[in-house]
C-alpha cells in the first residue's frame, strides 16, 4: 500500500561505483528504519554498449536539491522531506511544506516522449 511519510536525509551520494555508471542516492531515516532513494543510471560512460550523449542526470540532481530546499548537493544531509512509497521502493519524494513532488519515473517518461522521432532513410 502506497503511503506518505516524512523522512530525514541522513546522507546523499553521487557515485560512479555501481557497475561504472553515474548514479545518485539519498539515504533516508524514518525514525527507526531507513530506505534508499535513487539508483537510476544517470549516465552511461563511453565504454558502455548503450552509450548516448543523452542524460537525465541534471534533472534528477536539480529536482532532489529543489525538493530538499538546497543549492548544493552536500547541503541535503539533515533536511526533512516527504516520501511516497512502500517497503518495495520509493516512487516519489516531496518538499516538506510545499506541494512539490519529484517522481523520476513520470518525469523521465515525459522526457522520452518528447524526443523527436528519427526518420528512416
Amino acid at each position: 500500500m502506497i503511503e506518505v511519510k516524512n523522512a530525514i536525509i541522513e546522507n546523499a551520494t553521487i557515485t560512479g561505483d555501481d557497475h561504472g555508471v553515474l548514479s545518485a542516492w539519498l539515504y533516508l531515516d524514518y525514525g527507526g528504519s531507513g530506505q534508499g532513494f535513487g539508483g537510476y543510471a544517470l549516465y552511461l560512460p563511453k565504454d558502455c554498449t548503450h552509450h548516448e550523449l543523452k542524460s537525465v542526470a541534471g534533472h534528477f540532481l536539480w529536482r532532489c536539491m529543489e525538493i530538499a530546499g538546497v543549492g548544493k548537493w552536500e547541503q541535503m544531509k539533515g533536511k526533512t522531506i516527504r516520501v511516497r512509497g512502500d517497503n518495495g521502493g520509493i516512487e516519489a519524494i516531496g518538499h516538506i511544506v510545499k506541494e512539490d513532488w519529484f517522481c523520476p519515473r513520470q518525469d523521465f517518461a515525459k522526457a522520452d516522449s518528447r524526443e523527436p522521432q528519427r526518420q528512416q532513410p
